[in-house]
């Protein structure tokens, strides 16, 4: 599911700031942070272009708890969009954060994202702040399922309904008319009979529980300096950690495409696509010396 339309366009990387990274990485201790740009040339798109402008406008909080109709837009959306989305594969730039945690470079691994490519890459562990698409809670009695076992409830709930689209969204759904919408047929909990099925993520107008954003300070404090990859940092939820680093004078490095919020806190700012700059930096890092 590669899909390079979805990928922001290229730039010349600059030379200074990619060593200035190399170093950072090569001292080892460094805690990661990564966001959508991560997972782009697996063919999820982002919610923000590199002008930082939101795009798409996610699922709320509060629309899908308010009424049955509220998540049928969700789960219709969402079922129709299910099968490309679970067919990503992780890219280059998982890969090699995958090899820099193997090798002992990083105190954690922290992301934003719910597509599960760090841990396809080989990543373990992963702070998932927003939770992930592949399980789904029930509100009420708080039962977990695996999606692909939602997944198969709605297809035999809906036997004929189909819908094609080729856009897939950061979330896993694709836009639909109002009237496939209306025949969707919600799917219930085989526990308390709830309709009230949630993905486990945190939806727009959600918050991330205490206790992954403290194990992620924990992370954070704990580094000699934060790398943030293919992150904007317009949220809250990812931007706090720059700010904990920097109050702390822990440097802060950033690879993405275009600004973000946090550069007021960025020591080393690298305006390039990550399959430009991820795989050159783990091929240096293999030619030099181990860390200390």
């Amino acid at each position: 599911m590669t899909d390079v339309t979805t990928l922001p366009p290229r730039t010349p990387v600059d030379q200074g700031g990619y060593a200035a990274v190399l170093d950072l990485l090569r001292g080892g201790e460094v805690a990661v942070l990564t966001g959508a740009g991560m997972s782009t040339a697996s063919g999820i798109p982002d919610y923000r272009g590199s002008d930082g402008r939101r795009r798409v406008q996610p699922m709320q909080y509060a629309e899908f708890l308010a009424d049955a109709a509220g998540r049928r837009r969700y789960w219709s959306r969402a079922y129709a969009g299910w099968e490309r989305f679970a067919a990503a594969r992780p890219n280059v730039a998982h890969e090699a954060v995958a090899d820099w945690q193997l090798s002992g470079l990083l105190t954690g691994l922290i992301t934003q994202n719910v597509d599960g490519l760090h841990q396809a890459a080989g990543a373990a562990p992963v702070i998932e702040l927003h939770g992930s698409l592949d399980r789904v809670v029930c509100l009420d009695c708080s039962a977990c399922f695996p999606r692909e076992q939602v997944h198969a409830w709605l297809a035999h709930a809906n036997p004929t309904w189909s819908v094609h689209s080729e856009e897939v969204r950061p979330d896993g759904d694709v836009l639909l008319p109002a009237e496939q919408v209306e025949r969707f047929v919600l799917v219930s909990c085989p526990v308390c009979r709830s309709d009230r099925l949630k993905p486990d993520v945190v939806f727009f107008g959600g918050a991330v529980s205490r206790e992954l954003v403290d194990q992620a300070y924990a992370v954070v404090e704990r580094a000699r300096a934060l790398l943030v990859l293919g992150s904007s940092l317009q949220v809250m939820s990812g931007y706090r950690f720059v700010r904990r680093a920097a109050a702390l004078g822990i440097p802060v490095a950033v690879v993405t495409r275009g600004g973000t919020r946090g550069d007021e806190q960025t020591d080393v700012h690298l305006d390039a696509l990550l399959g430009d700059v991820l795989p050159s930096l783990a091929d240096d890092l293999t030619r030099g010396a181990a860390p200390p």
